[in-house]
């Protein structure tokens, strides 16, 4: 089968293949620090806007033979359909992909709403555009490579304030909204390739309160919340992961392997 250039290949069972998108920094970068530090992955795919300027990520593609960066703009669907050929003819399938790329805030007017006065359009888009849409393509551009797998498994980062039961204190609207139609989509993703014939186990992930750039304006307002380094975030993440099956596809989980309620 084919599409957009992507055939389905044939797999090999005993190497592990994962693809982590949006490893430049954070939790997106310590996470394929952790995967290369576990050897049943035989090969690890970085993905980010700009590898040009992602230096500690080429650096660990420099050190590791199993690395391969490759450019991924959620927002250019060229891009992801380029990189997802990329991945079948090096590798032939998928067993894992990780969706970290997220926005809370941005160099323009881009910031978590405190107000209904303070919601503006084109944040408002920029937001839905890269944390529920981008998650939407990178899982169309990558299904049949996914679908090569026996027992592929696509995460996406969420977060907890896009709980609508656990919204209690308001604001966020932004945020809050994109991260709520992410959930959506993994949900309705979880659903569909549920009937396929080699089925992919989908999950909307809260990685906690990491100290990243995402969320370092905000930290301080955060004291009465854990706060994660990367790596830890990482490993939380990838811990949960290893630890779902099938069974809880389409479902909603904390770094603490909890259930969140939609």
């Amino acid at each position: 089968a084919t599409r957009a250039g992507v055939r389905l290949g044939s797999h090999r069972p005993d190497v592990a293949v994962v693809l982590v998108q949006g490893a430049s920094r954070g939790i997106g970068l310590a996470m394929t620090e952790a995967l290369l530090a576990q050897h049943q992955y035989g090969r690890v795919f970085a993905t980010c806007r700009r590898p040009d300027e992602a230096v500690d990520l080429r650096t660990l593609e420099s050190r590791s033979k199993r690395l391969h960066v490759l450019r991924l703009d959620v927002l250019d669907q060229d891009s992801i359909l380029t990189s997802a050929a990329a991945v079948h003819e090096m590798a032939g399938r998928l067993d894992l992909l990780v969706n970290c790329a997220g926005m809370l805030h941005g160099p323009d007017k881009l910031k978590p709403e405190r107000r209904l006065a303070d919601v503006d359009p084109e944040s408002m888009d920029a937001a839905f555009r890269v944390n529920a849409l981008g998650a939407l393509l990178v899982a169309q551009g990558f299904e049949l490579v996914l679908r090569a797998s026996p027992g592929a498994k696509f995460a996406a980062l969420s977060a907890r304030v896009g709980s609508i039961s656990d919204n209690r204190r308001g604001g966020w609207y932004a945020y809050r909204a994109s991260k709520a139609a992410l959930n959506m989509v993994v949900r309705t993703l979880a659903i569909e390739w549920a009937r396929l014939p080699r089925p992919i186990s989908c999950f909307a992930l809260h990685p906690g309160t990491v100290a990243t750039d995402l969320s370092a304006p905000f930290l301080k307002s955060m004291r009465s919340n854990r706060v994660f380094s990367a790596r830890e975030a990482a490993m939380n993440v990838l811990g949960v992961l290893h630890s779902l099956s099938a069974e809880y596809t389409g479902g909603f989980f904390a770094y603490d392997r909890t259930h969140i309620e939609w």
